[in-house]
C-alpha cells in the first residue's frame, strides 16, 4: 500500500509515474499530445487530450509496475500552470479549447491594464504582473468571445479551472471542483496575502465568482477517483503546480534555497519563507507551497523558452533528430564563433516581461551551422538563468543564502548545458539523483498526507546529488560573454 501514483500533466505530454514506499520510481508511462496554434502567438490544447492522455498514462504506469489500483495509496497531481479551461458543470464538456500559458493573445488587454494604472493593485494582491501569461485574462477572453458564456457563468452553469482542477473534476466524476493554493496563486485572481479569491480583481475582469474552484492546501483531500477508471477508488491527496512541485521535490524547504527547472520553459524559484517579498526587478511573488493552512512564499523568475529551443532545432530547423544530439553538436562547435541566440519566440519573460519581443541570432558567419546553432541554443538557457539569479539577488540579498543552484527537468540531463550554466553564473550547479523532481514533489505531498511517506525533515535528508558542476570559466571571460548577451537582448527589445 505504500505506492504513490504521480500524475504529471505537462505542456507537451502527460505522464504517470509510480513510486514505491522507498520513494523509488517503479514505472513511467508517457504520451505526447498535439499543440494547436490558431494564430501567431496563440497556443491551445484540446482539453480532451489533456484528460485522455492523463488517464491512459495513469493506467499504463500502474500496469507496468505490476500493481492493481488497490495497491496505490494515493494520487498526487502536478500540472502545467496558468493554462485555462472553462466547462459545463452538467455535461463536463469544455466551451473552448484550453488556452495555454504560453499564449499571448491578451497582450493588448494587458497593455491597457497597465495604461489605466491597474497593475500596482494587481501586483499588490497577487504578486504577479499584468501579463498574458496568467489565467485571468485568458478566462476573460473566453467569457468575452463564447456566446452567452458570461451569463451562463453567473448562473453557476460553468466551471473555471487550471489543468489540475480539470483533472480532479474528471477523476472524481465531477464531484470535486477544487484547486490548491499554488495553482490559485498563478491565476492573477487570488490574493496571496489573504488566501482567497480577490473580489476586486474579479470585478475588474467581470469574472463571476460562481465559476471559481475551492482553494485547498497542497496536501489535502481532493476526493477519490471514480471506481470505473482504475478498477478501485484511489484518494487524491496532493496537488501542486509544476514549478512548486519541483521546489518541493528538490527539498527547498529552507529560506534561501533555490531550484531551477528546465522543461519547455525555465523556472527558478527561491524560497523566502513565511513572508512574501515584493520584487523591484519584475520577478513574481508567489506561494511555494501551503501546508496546514500556512503558506510559504517564494520569488519566481519565469523564462518562456528553454527546452522549447531544442524542440525548435528538431522540429523547426530539423538540424537534429532527438534532443540528446545537442550535447555532441555543441562540443563540436567552432570555438572561434560566438553565436548569441535570444529565443524570444513568444516574447521575453522575467526580468524583461516584453510579450512583443521576438527571437534573433547574432554573430552568424558563412561557417555557422548546426553545431554552432546547437551550442547557442543551449547557452541561451544559461544566459537567461543568470538574468533571473541576478534579479533574485537584488530583491533578496540575504547572508547565508544557498551557494549552489539545484536543477532538474529534461535539459538538466545535458552536461554541456549544465556546465555552461555553472560557468556563466559562477556558482556550483547540483543535479540530483532523482531528476523527476516535479513528479516526486507531487508524490511526496500525497504520500505524506496518506501517512506512508516521511515528513518534511526526513524527506529533505534523503535528497542527494548525482553530479555537481563547478565553474571553470574565468571572471573576465564570464563578464565579457554576459555583456554580449545583454547587448543582444537590448537589440531584441529595441532599447
Amino acid at each position: 500500500m505504500g505506492h504513490i501514483l504521480a500524475l504529471d500533466q505537462g505542456t507537451t505530454s502527460s505522464r504517470g509515474i509510480v513510486f514505491d514506499g522507498a520513494m523509488t520510481i517503479r514505472a513511467v508511462a508517457q504520451e505526447e499530445f498535439p499543440q494547436h496554434y490558431p494564430a501567431s502567438g496563440w497556443v491551445e490544447h484540446d482539453p480532451s487530450d489533456l484528460w485522455a492522455t492523463t488517464a491512459a498514462t495513469a493506467r499504463a504506469a500502474i500496469e507496468k509496475a505490476g500493481l492493481s489500483a488497490r495497491e496505490i495509496a494515493a494520487i498526487g497531481i502536478t500540472n502545467q500552470r496558468e493554462t485555462t479551461l472553462v466547462w459545463d458543470r452538467k455535461t463536463g464538456k469544455p466551451i473552448h479549447n484550453a488556452i495555454v500559458w504560453q499564449d499571448r493573445r491578451t497582450a493588448d488587454f494587458c497593455a491597457k491594464l497597465r495604461e489605466d494604472g491597474h497593475e500596482p493593485m494587481i501586483t499588490a494582491r497577487t504578486g504577479l504582473l499584468a501579463d498574458p501569461y496568467f489565467s485571468a485574462t485568458k478566462l476573460k477572453y473566453i467569457l468575452d468571445t463564447v456566446d452567452g458564456a458570461r451569463d451562463r457563468a453567473k448562473r453557476g452553469e460553468l466551471a473555471f479551472g487550471t489543468v489540475d482542477t480539470w483533472l480532479i473534476w474528471n477523476l472524481t466524476g465531477g464531484q470535486v471542483h477544487a484547486t490548491d493554493a499554488t495553482n490559485a496563486a498563478r491565476t492573477m485572481l487570488y490574493d496571496i496575502h489573504k488566501g482567497r479569491w480577490s473580489q476586486t480583481i474579479c470585478d475588474l475582469f467581470d469574472i463571476p465568482h460562481e465559476m471559481l474552484p475551492e482553494v485547498r492546501d497542497c496536501a489535502a483531500d481532493f476526493g477519490h477517483t471514480r471506481a470505473d477508471l482504475f478498477g478501485h477508488e484511489i484518494p487524491i491527496l496532493g496537488v501542486a503546480g509544476d514549478q512548486q512541485a519541483a521546489t518541493i521535490g528538490q527539498a527547498c524547504f529552507t529560506p534561501g534555497m533555490m531550484k531551477s527547472t528546465y522543461g519547455t520553459g525555465c523556472f527558478a524559484v527561491l524560497n523566502t519563507g513565511e513572508m512574501p517579498v515584493a520584487s523591484s526587478n519584475k520577478l513574481l511573488t508567489t506561494i511555494a507551497y501551503q501546508l496546514d493552512g500556512r503558506p510559504t512564499y517564494a520569488l519566481e523568475g519565469s523564462i518562456f523558452i528553454a527546452g522549447a529551443v531544442v524542440q525548435w532545432l528538431r522540429d523547426g530547423l530539423k538540424v537534429i533528430r532527438a534532443a540528446p544530439e545537442t550535447q555532441g553538436l555543441a562540443d563540436q562547435a567552432d570555438p572561434g564563433q560566438d553565436l548569441i541566440l535570444v529565443p524570444a519566440f513568444v516574447g521575453l519573460g522575467a526580468p524583461y516581461w516584453n510579450p512583443e519581443a521576438r527571437g534573433a541570432i547574432f554573430g552568424m558567419t558563412r561557417n555557422s551551422g548546426p553545431a554552432e546553432f546547437a551550442r547557442a541554443a543551449l547557452e541561451s538557457v544559461g544566459y537567461q538563468t543568470r538574468d533571473l539569479l541576478e534579479a533574485m539577488q537584488a530583491d533578496w540579498a540575504r547572508e547565508g543564502a544557498q551557494p549552489s543552484l539545484r536543477v532538474d527537468g529534461g535539459m538538466a540531463a545535458n552536461d554541456y548545458a549544465m556546465q555552461f550554466l555553472s560557468d556563466i553564473i559562477g556558482a556550483p550547479v547540483d543535479r540530483p539523483q532523482v531528476l523527476e523532481t516535479t513528479a516526486l514533489g507531487a508524490a511526496w505531498l500525497a504520500g505524506m498526507r496518506a501517512g506512508v511517506w516521511p515528513g518534511m525533515e526526513d524527506f529533505a535528508k534523503g535528497w542527494a546529488v548525482e553530479k555537481q558542476f563547478t565553474a571553470a570559466m574565468g571572471n573576465d571571460q564570464r563578464d565579457a560573454r554576459y555583456a554580449r548577451w545583454k547587448r543582444a537582448v537590448s537589440a531584441v527589445l529595441g532599447v
